[in-house]
């Protein structure tokens, strides 16, 4: 029984594995196909587009996949027209959520999102709800062997970084949104590899939880992020080490 068992086990974490690269395909071909829409199929001269596509060629995304959702972002192939949605809420003790969508249908979407909030000791709030306390921001980061600190001061800061923080095995570079493309090109000019980037919304401040208010906190993110219609999903709270160690 117990090699039965095993490979029982073994099959649901492939399922689950699957199922959520299966997700993040379904939510890399909606950005393929807006940014596409929103800058042209170029991606020398739409940052948003060869982002989407590097991140889906990370994840092994058949090329033939990727151009036909930026041919559909082009309107040279018929597909679902999605619009960029941001829903805004909050959560356990005061925290404040942000989720980024793209929907084909916002009546559907926003009545699953309220669900979700409501589900999770949370709210799902109108605009200005928690957009007050977040910066948007673009963020790269890399590895630390991949850039000494003098580097990051030249190259990066140098095309129009705000900051760089030590993140122990990584650096995180943050910058105006629209510093992001130049200081892209800077590294990758500079031969310093980037690990990951996008615009994203950082908190302002972050409020610690513990216990109950920090397990309904992190299911609230998983279920929101779980959403085909989410894109990003971002939050206020901060949840220690050793908190983490214990709920999980």
């Amino acid at each position: 029984m117990s090699g039965h068992s095993k490979w029982a086990t073994i099959k649901h974490k492939k399922a689950a594995v699957d199922a959520k690269r299966g997700k993040l395909f379904t939510k890399l071909i909606r950005e393929l196909t807006v940014a596409a829409r929103m800058g042209g199929g170029d991606p020398s001269g739409n940052a948003r587009l060869r982002k989407a596509m590097n991140d889906a060629k990370g994840l092994s995304m058949p090329g033939d996949t990727i151009q036909r959702a930026i041919k559909r972002g082009t309107g040279e192939l018929e597909g679902e027209n999605y619009d960029e949605v941001l829903y805004e809420g909050t959560g356990p003790s005061g925290t404040l959520f942000l989720a980024e969508g793209m929907t084909d249908n916002r009546n559907r979407t926003v009545a699953e999102i309220r669900k979700i909030f409501e589900k999770h000791n949370g709210v799902l709030g109108g605009a200005g709800t928690a957009g007050w306390a977040f910066d948007r921001k673009g963020v790269a980061v890399l590895a630390k062997a991949a850039a000494t600190e003098d580097q990051l001061m030249e190259v990066a800061v140098g095309a129009g970084a705000e900051d760089y923080a030590d993140d122990g095995e990584d650096w995180s570079l943050t910058m105006p949104p629209e510093a992001l493309s130049a200081v892209l090109d800077a590294l990758e000019a500079a031969k310093i590899e980037v690990k990951s980037s996008q615009v994203a919304y950082l908190p302002k401040a972050k409020k610690p939880l513990t216990g109950r208010d920090a397990e309904i906190a992190l299911k609230l993110v998983d279920a929101l992020d779980d959403n085909d219609d989410v894109q990003n999903v971002y939050a206020d709270f901060d949840i220690s080490d050793e908190e983490m160690e214990r709920l999980s």
